[in-house]
This record gives C-alpha cells, sequence and structure tokens, in this order.
C-alpha cells in the first residue's frame, strides 16, 4: 500500500481547496441552472400527453431559471467555464428541442416528416447559436456596455417567437392559429434570425434615457396588470413587442456603427479576417 507522503499541511490544504469547489457560491448558479433544464425536459413530458398549458409554462420557467443562473454567478462571483458549458446543454434543452417538440405534437405534426424536419432544424440552429455565443464570449465579443447586442436572436427569445401560436391559442379558439404553416414560417423567422449576424437587444446592458424609463416602467405595470386578468395573452404580446423592437434595434447598431466610421476610416476586421 502506497504511503502517503504529504505533510499535514499539505493535506490540509488540499481539503480546504475540496471545500471551496464545493462552496455554495459555486453550488448556486449551478443548480439554477439544471433547475432550469429539468423545466425544459419537463415541458418534453407534458408536450407528450397533451397538456400545452404546463408545457408552455415549464419553458416559460426555464426562461426564468435562465436569468437567475447569470445573475446569481455574476453576484456571487462564480463565473466560471464549467457554469458557462453547463448553461449552454441546458439552454438548448429547454430552448432548443423542447419547444420544438412541443409544437410538433401541438400542429408540426399534422404535417408529418415535412413538420419534423421543421422541428430539427429549430434544434440544429439553436445549438449552432449556443455554441456561437460561447465562442463570442471567450473571445470577449459578447454584448457589452458600449455595444448592447447580441449577435442573432438568442435561443430563450427564439423559444419564446416559436411558441407564440400555441401562446395565441390559449386566448383565441381559430383553428388558423393551429395552422401548421404558421408555425413553419415563425421557425424559418426564428432559425434564420439565430444563425444570422443581425443584432438583437440585450436587456443587460441597455441603458435608457429618463424620460424613456418612466414610459417603460409604466408600460412593465400596465403590462403586470394586464397579466392578472389575461395572463397567455399579455405574454404574447410580450414577445411581440420584443419583435418589433430587432428593427429599431438594427437601426439603432448601424447609426452606431456609421458615426464609429466616420471617427475611424479605417476598416475594422475581426480576427477571422472579416470586416
Amino acid at each position: 500500500m502506497a504511503r502517503d507522503r504529504r505533510t499535514p499541511k499539505q493535506w490540509t490544504s488540499q481539503q480546504l481547496d475540496r471545500l471551496e469547489d464545493l462552496s455554495i457560491s459555486k453550488l448556486v448558479p449551478n443548480a439554477l441552472t439544471l433547475l432550469g433544464l429539468c423545466s425544459g425536459a419537463t415541458a418534453i413530458r407534458f408536450a407528450l400527453v397533451g397538456d400545452w398549458e404546463w408545457a408552455v409554462g415549464a419553458i416559460f420557467c426555464a426562461m426564468i431559471f435562465d436569468m437567475l443562473d447569470g445573475r446569481a454567478a455574476r453576484w456571487l462571483g462564480a463565473d466560471n467555464l464549467f457554469g458557462v458549458q453547463l448553461d449552454s446543454l441546458a439552454d438548448l434543452v429547454s430552448f432548443g428541442i423542447a419547444p420544438a417538440v412541443v409544437m410538433y405534437t401541438w400542429t408540426l405534426s399534422r404535417m408529418n416528416g415535412a413538420g419534423w424536419i421543421a422541428a430539427l432544424i429549430f434544434c440544429a440552429c439553436s445549438a449552432i447559436r449556443l455554441a456561437r455565443f460561447n465562442v463570442e464570449a471567450a473571445r470577449d465579443e459578447g454584448a457589452t456596455p458600449a455595444n448592447p447586442y447580441f449577435i442573432g436572436l438568442p435561443t430563450p427569445a427564439a423559444a419564446g417567437i416559436m411558441l407564440l401560436p400555441l401562446l395565441l391559442s390559449f386566448q383565441f379558439a381559430n383553428e388558423l392559429i393551429r395552422n401548421p404553416f404558421f408555425s413553419v414560417a415563425l421557425i424559418a423567422i426564428t432559425s434564420v434570425l439565430m444563425v444570422s449576424r443581425v443584432p438583437t437587444p440585450s436587456l443587460k446592458y441597455i441603458r435608457f434615457g429618463r424620460s424613456t424609463k418612466v414610459v417603460i416602467t409604466v408600460a412593465a405595470f400596465a403590462l403586470a396588470a394586464l397579466a392578472v386578468y389575461a395572463f397567455w395573452a399579455t405574454l404574447a404580446l410580450t414577445i411581440v413587442i420584443y419583435l418589433v423592437t430587432i428593427p429599431f434595434v438594427i437601426h439603432r447598431s448601424h447609426v452606431g456603427r456609421d458615426a464609429l466610421e466616420e471617427d475611424d476610416p479605417e476598416p475594422i476586421y475581426s480576427e477571422d479576417g472579416h470586416n
């Protein structure tokens, strides 16, 4: 049997390092991420038994956990590569696979193989979006206070837009809403936006003027009050508002880029050689 040659000081130091790895500051963000993953997986279970409201609710619970885990990691100083990779895997399940399964079982199955292909395309584009986000984050090319935009549509937003017909069906009994071609059109839009270079808003870094903040605060309280009486309709309205903001974000981003080029006429190239 090999003899332990560590000194008591070395052994104590190693044990303290192990306890630090198990500290609450590191466990809490990852636990929230795993709760988000479980919420996404639970949405699939509800979809398979046709419980659509609970399926959508589980996906939006995953969105809440997705917002909380990042904030908890920054607040506790627990940002690390493990958490980044775990978060992306959870997002792929909750905002890539789960919405695709929900929409396939709800309406896309009417198109047989074509509907399943549409669902697979959404999953594949979600994976590409998340992989690119990880690479950009590692290179410090993500959203910043100076450039408060994501490149491409984030997967949680894509999932919300994809689920829009299902949300509308909770409030309006119209067969046209359940038409699979409507869902396929939204899948096409969200899939293209996810893998595109289109700037989309990052709520974490966007700053508003004082007058704009007042309007946004009043609108937020109005939406909260409306949600009490028509929750699903309010959720659908919020997603539509987000969609409407994207063209304004694109315009604002181009204006900022033009101003930067006027100050510095030399072309700016990224690491891969593209401007």
